[in-house]
Protein backbone atom coordinates (compact mmCIF):
# COMPACT_ATOMS: atom_id res chain seq x y z
CA UNK A 1 0.00 0.00 0.00
CA UNK A 2 2.84 2.68 0.93
CA UNK A 3 4.60 1.79 -2.71
CA UNK A 4 1.42 2.45 -4.34
CA UNK A 5 0.66 5.95 -2.40
CA UNK A 6 4.68 6.49 -3.18
CA UNK A 7 4.20 6.27 -6.54
CA UNK A 8 1.08 8.55 -6.85
CA UNK A 9 2.89 11.07 -5.34
CA UNK A 10 5.78 10.88 -7.95
CA UNK A 11 3.03 11.00 -10.63
CA UNK A 12 1.43 14.08 -9.23
CA UNK A 13 4.66 15.67 -8.74
CA UNK A 14 6.09 14.67 -12.24
CA UNK A 15 2.34 15.98 -13.84
CA UNK A 16 2.16 19.38 -12.13
CA UNK A 17 6.32 19.62 -13.64
CA UNK A 18 4.97 18.61 -16.51
CA UNK A 19 1.89 21.31 -17.04
CA UNK A 20 3.95 24.45 -15.02
CA UNK A 21 6.23 24.17 -18.28
CA UNK A 22 3.65 23.68 -20.50
CA UNK A 23 1.80 26.87 -19.19
CA UNK A 24 5.01 28.73 -19.18
CA UNK A 25 5.71 27.36 -23.21
CA UNK A 26 2.66 28.41 -24.74
CA UNK A 27 2.00 31.17 -22.50
CA UNK A 28 4.56 33.43 -24.49
CA UNK A 29 3.61 32.02 -27.86
CA UNK A 30 -0.01 31.75 -28.23
CA UNK A 31 -3.52 33.86 -28.55
CA UNK A 32 -4.91 34.35 -25.29
CA UNK A 33 -8.31 35.25 -23.75
CA UNK A 34 -11.37 33.09 -23.28
CA UNK A 35 -15.02 34.56 -24.57
CA UNK A 36 -17.32 36.10 -22.28
CA UNK A 37 -20.02 33.35 -21.31
CA UNK A 38 -17.60 29.93 -22.34
CA UNK A 39 -18.06 26.94 -21.30
CA UNK A 40 -14.83 24.83 -19.98
CA UNK A 41 -14.70 21.30 -19.56
CA UNK A 42 -11.52 19.15 -18.16
CA UNK A 43 -9.66 17.24 -15.31
CA UNK A 44 -7.83 18.67 -11.88
CA UNK A 45 -4.98 15.70 -10.33
CA UNK A 46 -4.50 16.03 -7.08
CA UNK A 47 -6.66 16.53 -3.65
CA UNK A 48 -9.50 15.08 -5.06
CA UNK A 49 -9.02 14.07 -8.45
CA UNK A 50 -11.75 15.45 -10.64
CA UNK A 51 -13.77 16.62 -13.36
CA UNK A 52 -13.24 20.14 -13.74
CA UNK A 53 -16.29 22.52 -14.93
CA UNK A 54 -16.62 25.89 -15.44
CA UNK A 55 -18.66 28.15 -16.74
CA UNK A 56 -16.67 31.50 -17.34
CA UNK A 57 -18.34 35.05 -17.62
CA UNK A 58 -15.67 38.20 -18.52
CA UNK A 59 -17.30 40.51 -15.94
CA UNK A 60 -18.30 39.48 -13.12
CA UNK A 61 -18.06 35.92 -11.56
CA UNK A 62 -17.34 32.68 -13.14
CA UNK A 63 -18.87 29.30 -11.95
CA UNK A 64 -16.12 26.62 -10.86
CA UNK A 65 -17.35 23.08 -10.08
CA UNK A 66 -15.24 20.15 -9.65
CA UNK A 67 -16.96 16.37 -9.18
CA UNK A 68 -14.96 13.61 -7.86
CA UNK A 69 -16.32 10.47 -7.43
CA UNK A 70 -15.68 6.30 -6.98
CA UNK A 71 -17.76 4.12 -8.69
CA UNK A 72 -18.56 2.06 -5.47
CA UNK A 73 -18.23 4.60 -2.58
CA UNK A 74 -17.65 8.33 -3.14
CA UNK A 75 -18.99 11.25 -4.32
CA UNK A 76 -17.72 14.86 -3.91
CA UNK A 77 -19.31 18.53 -5.49
CA UNK A 78 -17.34 21.36 -4.97
CA UNK A 79 -18.58 25.04 -5.96
CA UNK A 80 -16.45 28.44 -6.26
CA UNK A 81 -17.57 31.81 -7.38
CA UNK A 82 -14.77 32.67 -9.02
CA UNK A 83 -13.37 36.45 -10.15
CA UNK A 84 -10.53 36.78 -12.05
CA UNK A 85 -7.48 39.29 -12.70
CA UNK A 86 -5.72 39.68 -15.39
CA UNK A 87 -1.92 39.82 -14.96
CA UNK A 88 -0.35 40.39 -18.14
CA UNK A 89 -1.45 42.74 -21.33
CA UNK A 90 -2.29 39.44 -23.52
CA UNK A 91 -4.87 38.06 -21.02
CA UNK A 92 -2.57 34.98 -21.05
CA UNK A 93 -2.03 34.93 -17.45
CA UNK A 94 -5.14 35.14 -14.58
CA UNK A 95 -5.02 35.29 -10.62
CA UNK A 96 -8.56 33.37 -10.01
CA UNK A 97 -10.04 33.62 -6.33
CA UNK A 98 -13.74 33.29 -4.58
CA UNK A 99 -15.92 31.33 -1.87
CA UNK A 100 -17.84 28.51 -2.42
CA UNK A 101 -19.15 25.53 -0.79
CA UNK A 102 -18.75 22.06 -1.00
CA UNK A 103 -20.29 18.51 0.08
CA UNK A 104 -19.42 14.96 0.08
CA UNK A 105 -20.64 11.69 0.96
CA UNK A 106 -18.78 8.70 1.38
CA UNK A 107 -20.04 5.00 1.69
CA UNK A 108 -17.61 1.94 3.48
CA UNK A 109 -18.36 -1.35 4.08
CA UNK A 110 -16.55 -2.57 7.58
CA UNK A 111 -17.12 -6.50 7.94
CA UNK A 112 -21.02 -6.65 9.02
CA UNK A 113 -21.15 -2.68 9.21
CA UNK A 114 -22.07 0.05 6.55
CA UNK A 115 -20.89 3.42 7.23
CA UNK A 116 -21.89 6.46 5.56
CA UNK A 117 -20.48 9.75 5.99
CA UNK A 118 -21.98 13.08 4.78
CA UNK A 119 -19.84 15.69 5.08
CA UNK A 120 -20.57 19.92 4.25
CA UNK A 121 -18.77 22.61 4.64
CA UNK A 122 -17.74 25.79 3.10
CA UNK A 123 -14.37 26.52 1.39
CA UNK A 124 -12.00 29.01 -0.84
CA UNK A 125 -10.01 28.43 -4.02
CA UNK A 126 -7.15 30.39 -5.23
CA UNK A 127 -5.08 29.66 -8.06
CA UNK A 128 -3.16 30.55 -11.45
CA UNK A 129 -3.91 29.72 -14.87
CA UNK A 130 -2.66 30.24 -18.24
CA UNK A 131 -5.02 30.18 -21.09
CA UNK A 132 -4.15 29.18 -24.65
CA UNK A 133 -7.64 29.03 -26.46
CA UNK A 134 -9.16 27.77 -26.05
CA UNK A 135 -7.27 25.41 -23.41
CA UNK A 136 -6.63 26.29 -19.69
CA UNK A 137 -3.85 25.19 -17.88
CA UNK A 138 -4.16 25.60 -13.54
CA UNK A 139 -3.02 25.03 -10.62
CA UNK A 140 -5.14 25.97 -7.16
CA UNK A 141 -5.29 25.86 -3.62
CA UNK A 142 -8.41 25.29 -1.66
CA UNK A 143 -8.87 25.29 2.05
CA UNK A 144 -12.58 23.75 3.20
CA UNK A 145 -14.30 24.31 6.17
CA UNK A 146 -15.96 20.81 7.26
CA UNK A 147 -19.49 21.94 9.00
CA UNK A 148 -20.75 18.87 9.35
CA UNK A 149 -20.71 16.27 10.82
CA UNK A 150 -18.32 18.14 12.81
CA UNK A 151 -15.87 20.96 12.38
CA UNK A 152 -12.93 19.56 10.57
CA UNK A 153 -10.25 21.95 8.20
CA UNK A 154 -8.62 20.52 5.36
CA UNK A 155 -6.56 21.62 2.17
CA UNK A 156 -6.89 20.27 -1.27
CA UNK A 157 -6.33 21.93 -4.77
CA UNK A 158 -4.12 20.19 -7.56
CA UNK A 159 -3.08 20.61 -11.14
CA UNK A 160 -5.17 20.71 -13.89
CA UNK A 161 -6.62 21.87 -17.68
CA UNK A 162 -9.89 22.64 -19.07
CA UNK A 163 -11.09 23.04 -23.02
CA UNK A 164 -13.48 25.55 -23.36
CA UNK A 165 -16.08 26.04 -26.21
CA UNK A 166 -17.64 28.84 -27.18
Amino acid sequence: MKTLLANHKIRFFYLSWLVLIICLFLGQTAQAQRADRAFGIGFQAGNPTALALQFYKAHGVSTDILVAYDLNDFLFVNIHGLWNTHLDQSGTWHLFYGPGGFIGRRNREFSDKRYDKVEAGISGNFGLNAVVRPVEFFGQITPRFALTPATNFNLGGGVGIRFFFW
